[in-house]
């Protein structure tokens, strides 16, 4: 790929190193458990396969990167930096806490790194930016008193949320949800109804296309890079596509819109007639499907819990798996 002018290529693999600092001793320690998923939403839990031994590692290339759009330019080992993430486009955002762009070690990593500086977000982890502050900060209170955690322990990057949920102090919290709170969500998903998608696999906790063909869908929502190299370099401007079963997206609307005969609540109630948030009620629209399926099960599971969440155990209480797959596809379908 050429960007900048300068020509670069970043392997497959390499996306497991963009999210070394994730917890990868699970599956290192561990490898047939970490093929053992703990929920039947396998796509929407992306769990990384075994890094390969470091002795057959490829070299690092150590040269600047460059990405569309940008006259930045960062090294690989720069933008693999938990405590200081790379800012591609520094204008696209206002300026950011130094909670945001650098953490604080050895407990707290810059929300920027994960989240993007922008609050776009990745499929592993939630879109921050125009949610309510005050949802932000509810949030990361539960965090904090272990009253929200994953269905699937063995998906690495909710269980770092955790940790970091106990360790930032109020002033951080209040900045980060004031920053992330004070911007816009822009377009970051693109969802296409397909009966066969590219085959793919999980590295850096998302599922990245293989170049060797193609497969059924099935029941899944494969959510995946529009171009790889800048997603693995932590681009800010590069975003998603999800291909979703055909169908589901008027299935979803279904349940969305009328509750579905008694399966669920109509979603407006809470979330307005636009799926933009009410209030402190978080939006829908537009954004993560894998993210809004785990929450929906979570929640489903009793393993996201919290004074705000109580509001949505009758919500999801009846929902298939498949019901949650349509409802993620209709919510991501959506313009933000």
């Amino acid at each position: 790929m050429t960007a900048g002018g300068l020509r670069f290529t970043v392997s497959a693999a390499a996306i497991v190193a963009v999210s070394c600092l994730v917890p990868l001793y699970v599956a290192a320690q561990n490898p047939s458990a970490a093929a053992m998923p703990s929920t039947p939403l396998t796509w929407a839990y992306a769990l990384n396969t075994p890094a390969p031994p470091v002795a057959q590692a490829p070299p690092e290339d150590a040269g600047p990167k460059h990405v569309p759009g940008s006259n930045a330019a960062f090294t690989l080992k720069e933008t693999r930096d938990a405590f200081g993430p790379p800012d591609w486009h520094p204008g696209d955002h206002p300026p950011m806490p130094d909670v945001v762009a650098h953490g604080r070690k050895p407990d707290v990593r810059a929300c920027g790194f994960c989240h993007l500086p922008n609050g776009q977000g990745r499929p592993e982890n939630a879109s921050l930016a125009g949610l309510p502050a005050g949802y932000i900060i509810q949030q990361m209170a539960d965090y904090k008193n272990g009253l929200r955690k994953s269905s699937e322990p063995k998906m690495g990057p909710p269980g770092i949320m955790l940790g970091i949920g106990k360790s930032a102090d109020d002033a951080e919290v209040k900045a980060v949800a004031e920053y992330f709170s004070s911007m816009r969500f822009k377009p970051w998903i693109r969802v296409v109804e397909k009966e066969m998608v590219p085959k793919t696999k999980v590295a850096g906790w998302m599922f990245i296309a293989l170049d060797n063909g193609m497969e059924p869908i099935g029941h899944r929502i494969i959510e995946t890079p529009e171009e790889l190299e800048q997603v693995e370099l932590r681009d800010s401007a590069s975003g998603f596509v999800a291909y979703v079963p055909p169908g589901s997206i008027k299935k979803g609307e279904a349940l969305v819109s009328t509750g579905g005969g008694g399966k669920t609540i109509r979603c407006s109630i809470c979330h307005g007639a636009d799926l933009k948030g009410l209030g402190n009620v978080p939006s829908l629209a537009g954004r993560s499907p894998s993210y809004i399926a785990r929450q929906l099960y979570d929640i489903q599971s009793g393993n996201r819990n919290g004074p705000w969440t109580q509001l949505m155990k009758e919500a999801v209480a009846k929902l298939s798996t498949d019901d949650i797959l349509d409802i993620a596809a209709y919510t991501a379908s959506r313009m933000p």
